[in-house]
């Protein structure tokens, strides 16, 4: 298992931000929430639509696709037409490293 992968510095996601990333081959989005880093797949379970490219309000993502929202802290489905949660990622700061671990 390679461990966590550095995606960022705190300083590129401001409050209330994101970024996507790649880890493992896998597209990721990286919130920040306040001081609180999270991390999900970038791939709406309804229809693969790309998460970070949606709005982010809270602690809550919003696919462009079709309005399914989702908790970036644990890949939770809020609403129709998602049903499925997306997969979450442990996240870790190490100084102003922001690292991600895929958790397959």
């Amino acid at each position: 298992m390679p461990g966590p992968v550095k995606v960022a510095v705190r300083g590129d996601i401001p409050a209330g931000g994101k970024l996507l990333a790649e880890v493992d081959g896998r597209a990721i989005a990286v919130f920040r929430i306040g001081d609180d880093f999270y991390a999900i797949d970038d791939v709406c379970t309804h229809d693969g639509g790309p998460l970070a490219e949606g709005d982010l309000l809270g602690c809550e993502i919003r696919c462009p696709r079709h309005g399914a929202r989702f908790d970036v802290r644990d890949g939770r489905a809020l609403c129709l037409p998602a049903i499925e949660p997306v997969p979450s990622h442990r996240v870790e700061i190490r100084g102003d490293d922001v690292l991600v671990e895929i958790d397959d």
